[in-house]
């Protein structure tokens, strides 16, 4: 079950203009869940309006009064048939906070894995599977228009996601989103942990990476008595990794319980997290770093920040407490 931050990302929305974009077929389909996210979001006092290309016939009649009557808070824009439906909707001249397109499913990279968020430079260079959007649309032209909009800051955020029940709630109010989201503004903050809502959170990530049979458990109640020595990566206001700093002797500490949360892996936040964490203890006098691990994708953070794969003989009791586990180390000139 996801962990909805209702708080935190509603005072984001108050005010700021939310654009929806669904195509006929997906809105006849997921009517009922995308009429009940809207008026989630008039909750939190968004300007919604939504995109469609319903057409003028008696068929869809129905449908637009519907819309109509459920949605009397936001501004409907009809899409002519005929028209690129997402040329329109990117040529809309207004400025947007947030731009969704509601698809079948969420866009996925050449191995066919999700992509959770991107920024448009990397949305310009990776390979992008679009799944069933409209054949006759110029997918990478497409993408290159969101970016353009972006890049113009007529759009601070693009969104795609899979059409379905609180697709949109699960996508605007919880770290891992359900979606793609593609933006140039997030805002990184590395930090102490201090509340008890940021161990809470700590414990559910590392909770997950429990599961993967990497990292060693930690109760709720180890992070809460050891706080001081746990550190949180911070996106838009909200805990999406963690690292825990646990002294060896006066000159060493060593990096635990690194986690990322899901949807913001592979994104650099490790590299951003990693070298938060040394730049702040080198500033307390540290300069030796060890990390024990046999998560692959740990290794390859290390490796890429130029940590060597050894134990030293100072460290042989650290080792022997973890004997089968690969220990990375990194020594800076003392100052």
């Amino acid at each position: 079950m996801p962990q909805f931050y209702l708080e935190e990302y509603g005072r984001a929305l108050a005010g700021r203009r939310v654009f929806i974009a669904c195509r006929e077929g997906i809105l006849r389909d997921q009517h009922k869940s995308i009429i009940a996210d809207i008026k989630f979001l008039h909750r939190f006092g968004a300007e919604t309006t939504l995109f469609h290309n319903l057409p003028h016939r008696h068929a869809s009649q129905k449908l637009l009064n519907l819309l109509e009557a459920r949605l009397p808070e936001t501004r409907l824009i009809r899409i002519a048939a005929g028209e690129d439906f997402y040329e329109e909707v990117l040529n809309f001249a207004e400025p947007m906070y947030k731009l969704i397109f509601l698809e079948r499913r969420p866009l996925v990279d050449a191995r066919g894995q999700k992509i959770n968020a991107i920024t448009t430079a990397r949305a310009r260079r990776a390979e992008i599977d679009f799944g069933d959007i409209a054949a006759n649309v110029n997918l990478k032209d497409m993408l290159k228009k969101v970016c353009l909009k972006i890049e113009a800051g007529r759009c601070e955020r693009a969104h795609f996601l899979p059409a379905g029940k609180d697709a949109i709630k699960q996508e605007l109010f919880t770290v891992e989103g359900c979606g793609t989201l593609i933006a140039n503004n997030f805002t990184e903050e590395f930090r102490q942990v201090t509340t008890d809502e940021e161990v809470a959170i700590v414990h559910r990530i590392l909770t997950a990476y429990k599961r993967m049979g990497f990292l060693r458990p930690r109760t709720k109640d180890y992070i809460s008595k050891n706080r001081r020595q746990f550190y949180v990566t911070v996106i838009d206001s909200i805990v999406v990794g963690c690292v825990e700093g646990k002294p060896i002797d006066e000159r060493t500490i060593e990096l635990g319980a690194l986690a990322i949360s899901e949807r913001f892996r592979n994104q650099r936040i490790g590299v951003f997290t990693v070298t938060s964490f040394i730049k702040m203890m080198r500033e307390r006098g540290i300069d030796r770093f060890i990390s024990l691990s046999n998560n692959p994708q740990l290794e390859t953070l290390y490796l890429t920040l130029e940590f060597a794969k050894k134990t030293l003989p100072e460290y042989q009791w650290r080792q022997a407490i973890s004997p089968n586990v690969m220990m990375f180390f990194k020594e800076y000139p003392s100052r």
